[in-house]
């Protein structure tokens, strides 16, 4: 069980350092529209963001009502807040 929440949570800070650099280059990018290299690194993060959000919605439910599972039962509600799930 330690073991699944130390995997939970580090997936979970991986998350959160991609992000911070997704929003860093958008804001240089803000500033720097034509720089190439700069949007080649966005997109990359933008994609390792992407494939590690749907990672921990299908291990632990999703952050974002974007990574819901479609189905047909609503879930989202069902689940805890992610502020209520130990996160701070």
């Amino acid at each position: 069980m330690m073991q699944n929440n130390r995997n939970k949570e580090q997936l979970f800070v991986w998350i959160t350092m991609v992000h911070f650099m997704m929003v860093d280059l958008m804001e240089y990018l803000d500033t720097h529209p034509t720089d190439t290299a700069a949007m080649d690194s966005f997109y990359h993060y933008s994609s390792l963001y992407n494939k590690a959000m749907k990672e921990y919605a299908a291990l632990y439910g999703p952050l974002t009502i974007s990574t819901a599972v479609p189905d047909k039962t609503w879930r989202w509600s069902l689940s805890k807040n992610p502020w209520e799930r130990g996160y701070v």
